[in-house]
């Protein structure tokens, strides 16, 4: 296999769908997540619309404020747990509050053990693991993030973890149609405390990248060396302030990603933005 095919559809079916291929890379990695992506395939896609940064940024302040007070509205159905609606997208500390919210209330990976959750109907459930994506979707709008998609298969176990061996293959510089694993962890990356300044989460919810699954992002922005150095050193600032929460994890203070794929070639932005939903992912 050479190629990773991702077919994108328009969500309205006006347009023919189009099928964009990318080549894999060549790291160890690659070949163990392929068949976790093969054995994904039993499972549907979770939201195949989740991508960001393709509208104009009123329609994705929208989007993504509708997205995150309906997730409220459902879990509060079930029991009242939630306190505050979000009400302005640059309200980073709300988003902290709801971020550690999904966090308590639907656990760790693979610890999904709070009375709420198991005694939640279906429909909560998703609304629980659906806010973590909307906290997400929120803070892509409000820092101005290139384009991007995500592709995550929630019915596959996140049973699999990487090597210590496998980061001397991630990067921290990339082009436009760069594919990279996903973080599967549930809580947040060492980056993910630099730009939040949270103070809701738990010192358990501190989650380094070491489980991997068949979930993947393709960036459509690019990352320079300038921009990776700089944003490196105020990563590892923070660890140096912080290395008793964290401990001596070494791979956790740089914002760096193992890829998978890249596109060859430019990509036809126009054309991903008008079919904004993933129909299907194969390799040839």
């Amino acid at each position: 296999m050479e190629y990773l095919l991702i077919e994108y559809a328009d969500p309205a079916g006006v347009l023919d769908p189009i099928t964009v291929p990318y080549r894999l890379c060549d790291n160890p990695v690659v070949p163990r997540w392929v068949e976790r992506v093969q054995a994904a395939q039993q499972y549907p896609i979770d939201d195949p619309r989740r991508f960001y940064g393709f509208d104009d940024v009123n329609t994705e302040t929208a989007r993504a404020m509708a997205g995150i007070n309906q997730c409220v509205d459902t879990i509060n159905s079930h029991r009242h747990i939630i306190d505050r609606k979000l009400t302005n997208i640059n309200d980073q500390d709300t988003l902290n509050y709801l971020h550690h919210i999904f966090e308590v209330y639907h656990g760790l990976l693979g610890k999904q053990t709070h009375r709420f959750y198991l005694t939640a109907k279906p429909h909560v459930r998703k609304a629980l693991s659906d806010l973590n994506i909307a906290v997400h979707r929120c803070e892509s709008v409000t820092r101005q993030r290139p384009p991007s998609h995500v592709v995550t298969y929630f019915g596959l176990p996140k049973e699999k973890m990487l090597l210590d061996s496998d980061y001397t293959h991630a990067v921290n510089t990339w082009t436009p149609g760069t594919v990279f694993l996903n973080y599967v962890e549930i809580g947040k990356t060492l980056e993910d405390l630099v730009e939040d300044n949270d103070t809701y989460i738990a010192p358990d919810a501190f989650q380094p990248f070491r489980h991997y699954s068949a979930d993947f992002v393709v960036y459509f922005g690019t990352r320079s060396a300038r921009q990776a150095m700089d944003k490196n050193a105020k990563i590892l600032a923070y660890y140096q302030q912080h290395q008793a929460k964290f401990g001596a994890w070494q791979n956790c203070f740089t914002e760096s990603k193992i890829p998978v794929a890249v596109l060859e070639g430019v990509p036809n932005l126009d054309a991903i933005a008008s079919r904004q939903m993933v129909q299907s992912v194969k390799f040839i």
